[in-house]
């Protein structure tokens, strides 16, 4: 019996269970600018990759967002380039929420660096801790996390 309360207790505190959560106040826990503490990619052959970026992420009461980042030495490797070097990421539009999968879903309206998401949804899987961590993550089709962001909120 202790086994299957131990059981359901890890089930649901490890779920997230933003049903506690009405819409509003989720969306006031996102409102604010975010950078990025790290950002790591889950190949499908295994391991971890440590992408080594900076960003700002921001979330405005009107329902949009918009997010930048790119690898920390850019600037050192452009310098040893004659050619333009672009890497990162850096997209915009307004945002939705699906409770029930924990999903935040950014509809892109702008993207110079990856022109082929204008137009489309990146859904971005949420987690909290505190008020002041946003974790974000990317799945495939088959629900396997791809990547990680974990965002600290500026404060002034």
């Amino acid at each position: 019996m202790k086994i299957r309360i131990l059981c359901l207790f890890v089930l649901f505190a490890t779920f997230p269970a933003f049903g506690a959560e009405d819409l509003e106040s989720v969306k006031k826990r996102f409102i604010g600018d975010w950078e990025l503490a790290d950002y790591y990619t889950f190949p499908a052959n295994g391991g971890e990759r440590e992408m080594g970026y900076i960003g700002r992420l921001s979330y405005d009461r009107f329902g949009n967002m918009a997010g930048l980042g790119m690898p920390k030495n850019l600037p050192e490797r452009q310098q040893e380039s004659n050619e333009r070097l672009m890497q990162g990421f850096a997209y915009w539009g307004p945002v939705s929420w699906d409770l029930d999968r924990g999903a935040v879903i950014h509809h892109v309206q702008g993207s110079p660096m990856v022109p082929q998401w204008v137009g489309g949804d990146n859904i971005r899987y949420f987690e909290f801790e505190g008020d002041d961590i946003l974790k974000l993550s990317l799945r495939d089709n088959n629900g396997r996390i791809t990547a990680t962001l974990t965002w600290h909120r500026l404060k002034e």
